[in-house]
């Protein structure tokens, strides 16, 4: 079956989470992934680069990739290897050298080339933090109005109904970077991380059902075994940026509405804040159709049985 591919240049700081969105992402026939840019976040720049060229060796897939920014533009950057160990891979060790190699442009220069090179409809999926973006539209504006549509996972905006309110990690990491791209101008959407922890999370059921579903899932269940989801009752995996990849080959699984979102810079850097109206400057999820998400999960799984590692 034939697909009309979407360009995307993916923007992360792998860490579980987007080791798995990765993977997924790049056997998807939906994407067309032009460039992988790595950025501080969820583990140091360095290991958070040889953990996405990691992912390139293991699958054998050739993207380019490019390192990025190793702080955030004004603040000291905090890191969460609490979270997705000092490997970032969780319950998985990856060798400490790869094959693949980063390009020689940093970041901010190799996603510049590949924009302005393109036609106007490589989308940006950002799983971490802002910095890199921040930068590119701070560094060469007129990129901006090459660039249809920005998806990214991160933010827990005050005030959507039914969900705790709390101070998103993606965000706070760097919220002046994060506000640069919110006003942008750029159509935006936002997949809140409590979209994976609350509506499209993994159960422990279904991890070791993966683990025993094919070599891929065996890698993914191994990685999740640090990696449960702490604050609930049951052992789950949050799936969020997961989640935020699926938004672009699958939106109809996910209920979005139009929302003036602000950041605070100053007295809690990174809290998020939503006024819902039609108008809105971003498109904030707020629910997924958990079954079908599941199901496309677990059909792209089964039909990479054959994926050799």
């Amino acid at each position: 079956m034939k697909y009309k591919k979407t360009k995307v240049i993916i923007d992360t700081d792998p860490g579980v989470d987007d080791t798995a969105g990765l993977v997924f992402a790049l056997y998807d026939k939906r994407l067309d992934i032009q460039l992988i840019t790595t950025v501080v976040g969820n583990v140091k720049i360095q290991t958070a680069t040889r953990n996405a060229l990691h992912i390139l060796d293991k699958l054998r897939i050739d993207i380019p990739v490019a390192q990025g920014a190793e702080k955030a533009l004004t603040r000291t950057s905090k890191t969460a290897e609490h979270v997705h160990k000092k490997e970032g891979m969780g319950g998985y060790i990856p060798p400490k050298t790869t094959q693949h190699q980063i390009l020689k442009e940093d970041a901010v220069e190799a996603m510049y080339k590949v924009l302005k090179e393109g036609n106007g409809d490589i989308e940006l999926l950002i799983l971490g933090p802002h910095t890199n973006v921040g930068t590119l539209f701070t560094k060469h504006p007129d990129i901006i109005r090459k660039i249809p549509r920005i998806v990214f996972m991160g933010g827990s905006p005050f005030g959507i109904p039914g969900f705790p309110d709390h101070i998103s990690f993606n965000i706070s990491s760097d919220p002046e970077a994060f506000k640069i791209v919110l006003e942008s101008g750029i159509p935006l959407v936002m997949v809140p991380s409590h979209i994976g922890r609350r509506k499209a999370h993994l159960t422990e059921e279904y991890v070791y059902q993966m683990r025993d579903t094919n070599p891929l899932g065996n890698f993914l269940a191994q990685m999740y075994s640090e990696y449960w989801e702490r604050g609930f009752p049951d052992k789950r995996i949050a799936t969020n940026d997961t989640c935020a990849y699926m938004y672009i080959v699958h939106p109809k699984f996910f209920k979005a509405k139009s929302a003036d979102i602000t950041v605070d810079c100053d007295k809690e850097p990174g809290k998020t804040f939503a006024h819902f109206n039609k108008k809105g400057n971003v498109k904030v999820v707020v629910d997924v159709k958990r079954k079908k998400f599941l199901k496309v999960l677990t059909k792209m799984l089964k039909d990479l049985s054959n994926l050799k590692f």
